[in-house]
């Protein structure tokens, strides 16, 4: 249960990430911090989403769902 909360704060960052990156796209305002650091943050969470999920179903802490044939 608890691999399932920490993915789910971890989609919530990332879309606060885009969200954030969005908003400074559309300023363009120069003495802010740039597009791609949010960007860059976004990326890397889902590579942090995508290892939790292969070592949680590589563990069996998470069950993937039967095949459907």
């Amino acid at each position: 249960m608890i691999i399932k909360i920490i993915i789910i704060g971890l989609l919530i960052f990332m879309i606060y990430n885009l969200f954030k990156a969005l908003t400074l796209m559309n300023k363009n305002d120069p003495n802010k911090p740039s597009m791609t650091k949010f960007i860059g943050r976004r990326v890397m969470t889902s590579v942090v989403i995508v290892i939790l999920l292969l070592l949680g179903i590589l563990t069996g802490v998470i069950t993937p769902n039967p095949r459907p044939f």
